[in-house]
């Protein structure tokens, strides 16, 4: 038994990674969704099947013991009907419960539990390829909400599809069958009634699919609206906009309302004409078995068991109505969902691209062009060599392409001309996660997980010892403080949590734990985009002599608009309008006193000494 229940949950993998990305049609990508699922939904299909012509065989039993008590005397009966009866107990005490439970359980163990995961964890595999540009264009919230609905519709319409659709077919096809067998006109009331059925669901079911998909939109419009209004609650507060932000919240809710009205009021429609189909099929069939029993081509059984196939039918009309517009409506959903999470990535990893990297870290840029898909050009004819090993600091205005440098480096973006070689290979011939793994990143907006101090430290080189993470944490003067925090939970200092995105911690613990994570991955090249820019001096001065080792035998590029954290670098590369302007040592482009030393002099006082000459 334990073996065949294993095998029984063994026929669909949750896990299991997708063939390539996700289609933009709407069954092709349920293909690709449900793809390895197969033989589930096939036995799935199956059992459900059986269990609705078992409602046939109920109704069949009840003819032929009617037929029987007419037929002849009391002792006849038990004679002549005991194989019958004895049919009937097993039929009703054992076949039909196990039959039933069967079909509970390919759709409460076997579908639902394993379908949501299998589709969710493919469309967030295929979620976090994207690009930054993807992310940047849209909510967190928004992409989370769609890829949740996205994976609840298409499991329901599985669950749907087996629980009522393949059931109903098994009891409608059953019925034509049975009816038939009793006289061709009575067949052919069904026959008409189920034209008439499918005309109504043809009708209605394309304009739910519609009003549907309207709603779902609305709706994922109000939660983008409020996570964004959440996600940034500290501003909210600080300027006194709370009032502002309901408003923007009830015209997206205003529109959710609009949008669900005109679904309820065609949802309404729709099952007040399914609810009239299904009490004219009892009617006029109950009223075809009569005539036809005083035409003696019917019998009393033949009434009894048109009656409940009848009946029955007429109840599964309201049931297959709400399966309908929930199939429709969740069918719209989908089309939704793909829309927003199934485009192809923009940045892809080449057919034969390494899967590793190993160097020093030497980095040339070779006349790189850059503007983000627009007009404006963020980088132009950009030539930079950095040798293994070399410390170099990038200065200029913002918007000079520091930051751009950096995050093509990192191949968040694509160069739209040019190369950049890291060790003498081009980095779009490395796998991404093998380019980012040679590099270690500390950026001015620090990246923080819900999850304890422990955790977030360990990000950098997840099978790090505990020892290791406290030694990174030391050598970026986060260890004391990390001792000192404690959750709601009562949990504290490594087990801790830091709250989302860190929120529990000062800026400058926010960055010192972002450098103790990449202190802890150790990779060959090290990227420091403001790393001490929320510092106080006498922390910075704690990292600083902290860097000093972390740098050593590393290739380092720092970005500081405060020019005294790199003042000591082997090369300063001085950035204009997306162009190098100058580049050298702290003191060569001192003595220069081109616009680095201009960027010197007011920051150290010369800007200050002007305006008080002017004064």
């Amino acid at each position: 038994m334990t073996r065949a229940y294993r095998w029984f949950l063994g026929l669909i993998d949750p896990f299991a990674q997708a063939d390539g990305p996700p289609p933009q049609a709407l069954w092709p990508f349920m293909r690709w969704a449900l793809k390895g699922s197969e033989k589930a939904i096939a036995l799935t299909l199956v059992v459900t099947f059986v269990a609705g012509l078992s409602e046939l065989v109920a109704a069949s039993f009840t003819g032929w013991i009617i037929d029987g008590t007419a037929a002849g005397t009391d002792a006849g009966f038990w004679v002549a009907f005991w194989p019958m009866i004895l049919f009937g107990l097993v039929f009703f005490l054992i076949l039909r419960p196990l039959l039933f439970a069967a079909d509970a359980g390919v759709t409460a163990i076997l579908i639902g539990p394993h379908l949501f995961p299998l589709v969710l964890s493919r469309l967030n595999r295929h979620t976090l390829g994207h690009s930054m540009r993807y992310f940047e264009n849209d909510f967190a919230g928004r992409i989370s909400q769609k890829a949740l609905q996205t994976s609840r519709a298409l499991t329901d319409v599985v669950t749907e599809l087996a629980d009522v659709g393949i059931y109903s077919l098994a009891v409608f096809g059953g019925s034509l069958v049975l009816m038939g067998s009793i006289d061709a006109r009575l067949l052919l009331i069904f026959v008409v009634w189920g034209g008439l059925y499918v005309a109504a669901l043809r009708y209605f079911i394309p304009r739910v699919k519609l009003r549907s998909a309207a709603r779902a939109g609305a709706r994922t419009q109000v939660t983008g609206q409020i996570v964004d209004t959440l996600s940034n609650v500290a501003a909210v507060k600080l300027f006194a906009h709370n009032a502002f932000e309901d408003r923007a919240t009830l015209r997206e809710l205003e529109n959710f309302r609009t949008k669900a009205l005109h679904f309820g009021e065609l949802s309404s429609v729709f099952r007040m004409v399914l609810m009239t189909l299904g009490g004219m099929l009892p009617l006029f069939s109950i009223l075809g078995a009569l005539y036809l029993w005083t035409l003696g081509t019917a019998t009393t059984g033949d009434i009894a068991m048109t009656a409940m196939v009848s009946t029955r039918l007429s109840q599964l009309t309201n049931r297959i109505g709400r399966a309908a517009i929930s199939i429709y409506t969740n069918l719209g959903e989908i089309q939704d969902g793909i829309d927003t999470l199934a485009p192809a990535h923009e940045i892809a990893d080449r057919p034969d691209a390494a899967d590793s990297a190993d160097g020093p870290g030497a980095i040339r840029f070779d006349a790189i062009r850059f503007a983000y898909g627009g007009s404006v050009t963020a980088l132009h004819d950009l030539n930079l060599t950095i040798r293994a090993g070399e410390k170099v600091g990038l200065v200029g205005a913002s918007g000079a392409g520091k930051s751009t440098i950096v995050s093509l480096l990192l191949r968040l973006y694509d160069v739209e001309q040019g190369r950049i070689l890291l060790d003498g290979t081009d980095i779009r011939d490395l796998t991404q996660e093998a380019l980012r793994q040679n590099i270690s990143v500390v950026r001015q907006e620090t990246s923080m997980f819900n999850r304890t101090a422990l955790d977030n430290i360990r990000y950098g080189k997840p099978d790090a010892t505990d020892e290791e993470v406290f030694a990174a944490a030391r050598r970026a003067s986060a260890h004391d403080f990390i001792l000192t925090l404690q959750d709601h939970k009562g949990r504290s200092g490594y087990a801790s949590r830091l709250g989302e995105r860190g929120v529990k911690l000062s800026g400058g613990q926010r960055q010192r734990i972002a450098l103790a994570r990449a202190i802890l991955k150790d990779a060959p090249v090290l990227v420091l985009d403001e790393a001490t820019s929320a510092l106080d001096s006498e922390v910075e001065a704690e990292i600083q002599t902290a860097l000093g080792q972390v740098m050593r035998g590393k290739t380092v590029i720092a970005i500081a608009h405060r020019l005294s954290t790199i003042a000591q670098m082997d090369r300063i590369i001085v950035l204009d309008q997306g162009q190098i302007v100058e580049q050298g040592s702290h003191s060569d482009l001192l003595a220069r006193k081109g616009l680095y030393a201009r960027f010197w002099d007011r920051q150290s006082g010369g800007f200050l000494g002007a305006q008080d000459a002017a004064e």
